[in-house]
């Protein structure tokens, strides 16, 4: 894969740009804002996503119907997302219907109203939304332990808020949070295709000129740490599910890659980590076990999901002890670090290959970050990984007495 080179540049407003030019007829589009979950209040909780939802019910010049249209008539695609500390309007069309894009999600950004019966209509939406989610515990499970690893803090808030909370969203609240966090300090755009610079630019100063530079907002509440738990619930259908897990650095902190590359080595998306070898290879105990690793602001946190037989929830919780335990006391070799090096490396290119995926990349690194690691930059970074490094990290955060355990059984 060639070694993409992003460009980084501010719009007269203050907005944040993101810009990498790809040999490609598709482009892709994300304006990003600091605007997630932990953004929101108690009394707020949902909030982000409902207006996720509702941004594209209406403008001043459009109506719900032009809105979805106007990027699938051409053959596009419009979506959006809501995470715990951004949101993201997004787009990817045919290289000339780029202004038709940049101009949509300004409008949508900018001039949005919250028409009285797109809101209701919504909430139905939404709480079918939840219903489903309720009625899945492979899904319900990931958030149950986030809400008890993070107790009492927004980071452990559902993102889709609850029944109550959503039935009593208004207008008035909807039009209060985008005066908060739609501004253009609190933005990113990031775009990959294959439109010059100066043309993007152009565009989008003019699209984003009404944009609020500027507005007075709470900081997101500190996280200041979590005491372990273990609990079993009778909440599973027909297969068990489980996850474990702990706290992990932050997005900011120095380890953040080396952790990510051992939680690689421990279940990672690779058919030869740890876990999938010994429980699903070797012994079959389980059809589906993974380790994934999410960072925020100013903590993180690592887990291990494995769904199974009840029968054999003990059995896949002891080989995962067991590989835990191997990770914290033995160091790994040479060549096997070398291996899970070009392993790592090959899931960042395969990730940066797809050119939708490396748009949202883009805008959330620089949203988190303020600025882009380029591919040789995050090589370097891994090259300098120690066999020591990733054995102090497992003994650091890995620790059976600093780990919490929420399982669902039949």
């Amino acid at each position: 894969m060639k070694a993409y080179q992003p460009i980084c540049e501010v719009l007269s407003n203050g907005t944040r740009l993101v810009y990498l030019k790809v040999p490609s007829q598709v482009a892709h589009l994300g304006f990003f804002f600091a605007a997630g979950s932990r953004h929101e209040s108690a009394n707020q909780i949902g909030l982000a996503h409902f207006l996720e939802h509702c941004l594209f019910k209406g403008t001043e010049k459009r109506k719900a119907l032009h809105i979805l249209s106007r990027i699938d008539s051409v053959g596009g695609e419009l979506n959006a997302y809501t995470a715990k500390e951004e949101m993201c309007l997004y787009a990817s069309f045919s290289k000339e219907h780029t202004q038709r894009a940049i101009d949509l999600l300004a409008d949508i950004s900018i001039y949005s109203t919250f028409p009285q019966k797109e809101i209701e209509k919504e909430k139905e939406v939404i709480l079918d939304e939840i219903n489903s989610y309720l009625d899945s515990p492979s899904d319900k499970i990931f958030d149950d332990f986030d809400a008890k690893l993070f107790e009492g803090h927004p980071l452990g808030q559902n993102i889709l808020g609850t029944k109550e909370s959503v039935s009593g969203f208004t207008q008035q609240d909807l039009q209060a949070y985008v005066k908060q966090y739609f501004t253009a300090d609190n933005m990113v755009v990031s775009f990959v295709g294959n439109i010059p610079l100066t043309k993007l630019k152009v565009a989008l100063e003019k699209a984003l000129a009404a944009m609020p530079v500027t507005a007075e907002r709470p900081s997101p509440h500190p996280f200041t740490g979590a005491t372990p738990f273990n609990e079993a619930l009778k909440e599973a259908n027909y297969q068990a599910h489980a996850v474990l897990g702990g706290l992990a650095p932050s997005y900011h902190q120095d380890e953040r890659i080396a952790m990510s590359l051992l939680i690689n080595i421990l279940g990672g998306p690779a058919l030869n980590s740890r876990l999938n070898l010994s429980v699903r290879e070797r012994y079959g105990y389980a059809y589906s076990i993974e380790a994934n690793y999410h960072t925020f602001a100013d903590t993180g946190y690592w887990q291990i999901y494995f769904g199974s037989e009840s029968k054999n929830v003990n059995k896949t919780l002891a080989l995962i002890d067991k590989e835990l335990e191997k990770l914290r006391d033995k160091t790994l070799t040479a060549s096997q670090l070398l291996q899970a090096k070009r392993q790592f490396k090959g899931h960042l290119a395969l990730g940066m290959d797809v050119n939708s995926g490396l748009m949202q990349g883009l805008g959330k690194s620089m949203l988190a970050f303020g600025q882009i690691d380029t591919i040789a930059e995050m090589h370097q970074a891994i090259d300098k990984i120690t066999v020591e490094e990733i054995q102090e990290l497992a003994q650091k955060y890995l620790r059976k007495s600093e780990m919490s355990s929420l399982i669902f059984d039949v």
